[in-house]
């Protein structure tokens, strides 16, 4: 049983018209003879809301006694009994009288689409769950019937009911919503205009949102690859620090001023996969930037602004947002920092934004789990302080200060070893000691200015001087060796959870994971290659980036996964380390490709399943449909070959005129057979070329009476790219459908006008019209809706009409006409030489009766 259609109407507070807005399209279902039934109205003793129920059937209401009082709720099984087309439910988030089928009002509607009814039922903003917070900060007031937003958003139509807040107060000063003695206390509490202001833009928004995933349903569906309005993508880079969430916060109100914007946060670790980032704060940035709609990068790069404007340009963004730098006023002798450097570099297509806060100019303090390898510039200050210290400290101790002792002296010299081995390590270290024993025993140790020590106290001095030197270089060093490996296996552990994370989510796209292992190392291009065997040539299943490899030897690393496949990346050459991290990548890359591959041989089956049933249908259709003219024409050819009876000239020209009926009936009807067959079996080659609307659509008007459709083609129309025969083919399949359908008083209009870089060919009939649910089932082979004869044909019209209309790249679908009927939308892209003209509404029309 299919699952009945729920339409909703959203209103931004209570009084705009929302049920007023239900009865009303519960009116003109009724009147297209639609079953439909009132579950559950409340009128609140609204005069013309109550006027409205007159007509309606409603179903009884069920009694509850909850403490010594009888309250009504809408009876679930009486409604369920019944089965109406369609059942209206005001109040979505009531919560329903304790004692009751359910607890809300929402679980009892979801009791009557499961069961294949659909429903009308309207909802305030206000009672949204997600927006509860913000509803009491502007109004002051705590919802406590509440609906959750998915409830909502599954909604198959959502309608906003709006108002401005100036009527909307009118309509409660002339007692249309409360009653008297309420208006003046409604008016200065909840419905002041700045809370009906505040609730509108919600509700706005809200449902802004809600067309924009619609819209973007629609552009998947039609294939459409142009850009529909501007898209605002900002980068967002993040340090790690505390700051991250600001600029995360602060990038999505940028992202929501724009249609449709996207916010992408990237964090740039060094090449080696070292962080000096809290992985706990990436965590919850991560998570904050996933709840906002948008997407976390991990990407590595040794310099930071070149990797994060390289980034930016790669996924085309318009906007880089990023935080005051942290460093305080003395630490700019070390550089510019990456906000300055970004901003001078990024160049006029990217804007820069620099945020401030709370952080900014504190400095960066001590970073968490900071492993990160001496750099090289942090070695040469070692080795400048091992070397060039001890003899700058000899000469200030032999000029300045030059009797401070010999154990003074020691300790100065080891403080300048230590010094050297936490800057440059275990080297600089030990060619501090080194210089600094010697330059004790010439400067210091008595007698002076000679190698030669007299006293053997001296000598253990400067003996145990070296070992703690050589000891503290020692430490210095395996200290760092070892938060080098842990910071290093916390990074593998990190990128190998985000893998996890996303095949958990279903990112299972083999093209999304190569970028992911480019970007998390840093390299040109990634390849998976495979082949059959040992002898057979390497073949690329998928790859990313520019000039990809095609064997693995002309890699610059290389991951041999089996037999027969290989992950080839170019770039750079990786450390060894970074091998067990691309070998994950590597099975996950296969696994992904074998899935993608199966589900090919899925959607191969199921091809395969729909040929058997076309050709089940093609029996029946030749079994009936095709006999059925046959029939005529025979039974017409014996009684013309009949001996015994004389015919006049009359009968004989009926009994000639049924035959050639008949067959006219049959080569249209194998002529869409034919046609459905090329579709089938893609033999359907168009010639695509400039062609104008005005020289195709009247020929396609031949099969039709003369009188029966009105021409409304304008002369201005852009020119189309399309095959000329397979349009005539598609318009007339389509006219031919609307004009069996229309009543014979009433004649088809066929109208053109140009939209944007397309052009539309509206079918427009008035006869009974398709439901929703149908309109899509037309299009398939075989389909006839409504009472049509089954000697009209096999049901094959429509869909060789999209076939042909999808083989030159246009689309068709149905809506309902205006008063009652069907229109059948043709739309086509305009050739691409040529710039859509405005129409002019001066210019002359074609108008021609067929």
């Amino acid at each position: 049983m299919a699952r009945g259609k729920l339409r909703m109407y959203l209103g931004a507070a209570p009084g705009v018209g929302k049920t007023y807005a239900m009865l009303s399209e519960a009116h003109r279902r009724v009147e297209r003879g639609t079953d439909c039934v009132v579950a559950f109205v409340e009128h609140h003793r609204r005069p013309r809301t109550e006027v409205m129920l007159h007509g309606l059937e409603e179903i009884p209401r069920r009694e509850i006694e909850y403490r010594d009082s009888v309250f009504t709720e809408m009876d679930v099984d009486a409604v369920l009994a019944r089965r109406p087309d369609v059942a209206l439910v005001d109040e979505l988030a009531h919560t329903n009288v304790p004692g009751s089928r359910n607890t809300k009002r929402w679980q009892d509607v979801e009791e009557l689409l499961a069961a294949g009814i659909d429903v009308v039922s309207t909802v305030n903003i206000q009672h949204l769950e997600s927006l509860g917070d913000v509803v009491e900060s502007i109004t002051g007031v705590r919802q406590r019937e509440t609906v959750p937003d998915e409830v909502v958003r599954r909604a198959d139509q959502i309608e906003l009911v709006d108002m401005s807040p100036q009527a909307l107060r009118r309509r409660m000063a002339h007692g249309n919503i409360y009653k008297s003695d309420k208006v003046d206390a409604a008016l200065s509490n909840y419905f002041r205009p700045g809370n009906l202001t505040a609730l509108r833009e919600l509700a706005l928004l809200w449902v802004a949102d809600r067309v924009d995933a619609y819209l973007t349903e629609y552009r998947s569906e039609h294939q459409v690859s142009t850009i529909w309005g501007s898209r605002e993508r900002i980068v967002v880079g993040l340090t790690g620090g505390p700051e991250g969430r600001t600029l995360i916060r602060r990038a999505a109100r940028l992202a929501e001023k724009g249609a449709g914007g996207e916010v992408l946060a990237v964090y740039i670790a060094g090449s080696d996969g070292l962080t000096a980032a809290s992985p706990k704060e990436l965590a919850v940035q991560r998570t904050l930037v996933e709840d906002l709609g948008g997407t976390f990068h991990h990407v590595v790069g040794d310099d930071i602004p070149v990797a994060l404007l390289d980034f930016s340009r790669g996924v085309n963004a318009t906007q880089i947002v990023l935080g005051v730098s942290r460093r305080r006023s003395w630490q700019y002798v070390y550089g510019p920092g990456v906000g300055a450097t970004v901003a001078r570099d990024s160049g006029p297509d990217l804007d820069v934004h620099l945020i401030t806060h709370d952080e900014a100019g504190k400095g960066r303090g001590l970073p968490v789990n900071r492993g990160a390898r001496l750099g090289r510039s942090r070695v040469m200050w070692g080795w400048l302080v091992g070397l060039g210290g001890p003899v700058l400290l000899t000469w200030l101790l032999s000029s300045v200060s030059p009797n401070v002792g010999l154990a003074n002296d020691m300790l100065l010299y080891l403080t300048l070893t230590v010094a050297a081995a936490l800057l440059g390590g275990l080297f600089p270290a030990l060619a501090s000691a080194a210089a600094g024993s010697l330059l004790l025993n010439w400067y210091f140790t008595p007698p002076v200015h000679t190698f030669t020590i007299d006293d053997p106290k001296n000598i253990v001095a400067i003996a145990i001087f070296v070992g703690v030197a050589v000891s503290v270089a020692s430490v210095v060093d395996l200290a760092a060796r070892r938060t080098h490996q842990a910071a290093r296996l916390r990074a593998e552990s990190e990128i190998l959870s985000f893998l996890a994370g996303n095949v958990l989510r279903g990112e299972t796209g083999l093209e999304e994971l190569l970028e992911r292992v480019r970007e998390t190392f840093g390299m040109e291009s990634v390849a998976l290659l495979e082949r059959e065997s040992e002898v057979q040539p390497w073949t690329c299943a998928g790859s990313v980036g520019v000039h990809p490899c095609t064997v693995p030897d002309d890699a610059d690393v290389d991951v041999p996964v089996g037999d027969h496949m290989a992950l080839a990346l170019t770039g750079r050459v990786l450390p060894a380390e970074d091998r067990r991290v691309l070998a994950a990548f590597a099975a996950q890359a296969v696994v992904v490709l074998d899935r993608r591959r199966l589900q090919e041989e899925a959607d191969r089956s199921r091809a395969l399943a729909e040929g058997n049933r076309i050709r089940t249908a093609l029996l029946a259709a030749v079994s009936h449909d095709l006999r059925t003219p046959l029939a005529g024409i025979k039974a017409a050819v014996t009684s013309l070959r009949s001996d015994d009876v004389e015919w006049s000239d009359e009968d004989r020209a009926e009994l000639l005129e049924a035959i050639e009926e008949g067959a006219d009936r049959l080569d249209h009807l194998v002529g869409n057979l034919l046609d459905m067959s090329r579709l089938q079996t893609g033999t359907v080659t168009p010639i695509i070329r400039e062609t104008d609307l005005d020289e195709v659509i009247p020929m396609a008007l031949g099969g039709v009476p003369e009188d029966s459709v009105d021409l409304d083609i304008p002369e201005t129309l852009p020119m189309v790219d399309v095959d000329r025969g397979l349009l005539e083919r598609a318009v007339a399949n389509i006219v031919e459908n609307a004009v069996k359908y229309s009543p014979p008083d009433e004649k088809v209009l066929v109208a053109a006008s140009a939209i944007a870089d397309r052009v539309e060919v509206r079918v427009v009939d008035r006869g009974p019209g398709v439901p929703d649910e149908a309109k899509d089932r037309i299009f398939e082979p075989f389909q006839r809706y409504g009472d049509s004869p089954r000697g009209a044909g096999v049901g094959l019209g429509l869909a060789v009409a999209r076939g042909f209309a999808e083989a030159v790249g246009g689309t068709i679908h149905a809506e309902d006409t205006p008063g009652g009927g069907l229109t059948m939308v043709l739309v086509l892209r305009t050739a691409p030489q040529r710039r859509p003209e405005q129409a002019d509404p001066r210019a002359p029309r074609t108008s021609a009766g067929r």
